[in-house]
Formats: structure tokens, sequence, C-alpha cells
């Protein structure tokens, strides 16, 4: 009876042990498990915050970059937001353009070759003060960093080439894209670029629209086109926002 007593009690206690080492590797388990969904959740939040984040400055960027084109609209137009003339500064002389030296927009169709030949003379961009001749070979200089394939950002963003928010009407940057327009730094910030684009003065009476007489005949003086390129960079160094329009000022009759 001793013997068989002993026996059950070393029975049992192999079996208690047994059980605590299944226990421990069940509790490691769940601490491992535990561990690996709190990982999980913290780089969830942060690829969410990453998101958010790289959303917020391309709408910052994107808000920029428009109203780098209402600016260059209003350069064209030598206006001012409210819609009066822009008002020449003493002490900013690139402002309306009044400044010795400064390219000017076009108001004769005889002005318009004198413009291109002097714009032409900028190698190798072809542009001065945001004024530019119409680009050729690849369009996409935003996305070029090799001069030997062409034009790159980095010359069309050089000082004198390209226009600055404000620079030629007197804008003053406003609101949450104010920290982009308002960078004035090397390659950060956001530019404009204006191509004179002249055309042939008879295409107006080509008569390709049919039955166009009771249309509105267009009243405009030089017959050019403008192409406006905008591009406003984030603070992010990987975003960037590129915006084209083209325009057509209809001058109003006296």
């Amino acid at each position: 009876m001793t013997h068989k007593a002993a026996g059950m009690r070393h029975a049992h206690t192999c079996a208690a042990q047994r059980q605590k080492g299944i226990a421990l590797f069940i509790v490691v388990v769940l601490v491992m498990l535990s561990m690996l969904l709190a990982l999980w959740a913290s780089r969830s939040a942060l690829f969410n915050e990453m998101f958010v984040g790289n959303d917020a400055d391309y709408q910052r960027a994107l808000e920029a970059a428009q109203a780098l084109l209402q600016d260059a609209e209003l350069d064209i137009r030598g206006e001012q937001a409210s819609g009066a003339a822009c008002a020449a500064s003493s002490s900013q002389p690139s402002v309306c353009r009044s400044g010795a030296g400064i390219a000017q927009f076009p108001r004769e169709t005889g002005e318009v070759g004198l413009l291109l030949a002097s714009l032409a003379e900028a190698t190798p961009t072809g542009c001065r003060d945001g004024l530019c001749t119409k680009r050729t070979g690849p369009q996409d200089f935003w996305n070029n960093a090799d001069e030997g394939q062409g034009i790159t950002l980095g010359q069309m963003t050089a000082a004198d080439v390209g226009a600055r928010y404000g620079q030629f009407t007197g804008a003053i940057a406003g609101g949450k894209s104010d920290s982009i327009l308002a960078n004035r730094e090397a390659g950060k910030g956001g530019w404009y670029w204006i191509e004179i684009l002249p055309y042939d003065v008879n295409a107006g009476n080509s008569g390709v629209i049919a039955n166009g007489s009771p249309r509105l005949a267009l009243y405009m003086q030089p017959q050019v086109i403008y192409r406006i390129t905008a591009i406003a960079h984030g603070r992010k160094s990987n975003t960037q926002v590129v915006m084209q329009q083209t325009y057509a000022r209809q001058k109003r009759r006296d």
C-alpha cells in the first residue's frame, strides 16, 4: 500500500507539472498575439497619419497652384483682384511690370514679334520674367532633371525666369496656402510661366463654325492667346502640383 500511494502521488505530481507547462505555453502564445495586435494597430495608425498628412499637403499645394493661375491672369490683364488697375510701387519695381528691363505683355500686334525675339534670346528656356515663347520638345519639364534631355525644372525656376505669386501683381499671400506662396527659397514654393502663342489673324474668318453670324465676335488685340503653367511644391519634398490652362484676353470695347 505504501508503494502504491507513493506511485499515485508521483503520477499526480507529473500531471500537475505537465499542466503548468501547457499553461505557460498558452500564456506565451497569448502574449505574443497581443504584441502582434498592438504592433498592427500602431502601424495602421501610422499609415493613416501618413495618408492624411500627404493628402493635406497635396490639398495645400493644389490651392497654391490655383492661386498662381489666378495671379497669372491678373498679370496678363494688368489688374488687381478687385478689378481695379494694377497700382505700381516705387519700392517694388516688378509690380505691374513697371521697372526698367522687365518683359512686358504685347499691347499691339506689332509688338508680339519683338517680344518673342527678345524672349528667344533667353536661352535655353526661352523665358524671362515669367513670359515665354512656345515650348518645343518635351512639354513636361517639371519631370526632367537631365539637361541633356531638354529643359529642366531647375532651369525654369531660376531667378528672372519664372514668376512668383504677387511678383508682378502686388498680391499678398494669405490663407492656409500662404506658406507655399510666400516661400521664395530656391526650389521651393510656387511659380507660373505664361507662353505667348500668336495665331493667324484670318482664323476668325475661316468659317469653321456653321451659321456663326449670330455669335458674338471676339475682340482681341493683339491676336494672341496665353498658355499658363503653374507649379506648386508642398511642404513635403515629394508633393508637387502642376496645373495648366489657356487664357484668351478679350478687351473691352471703348
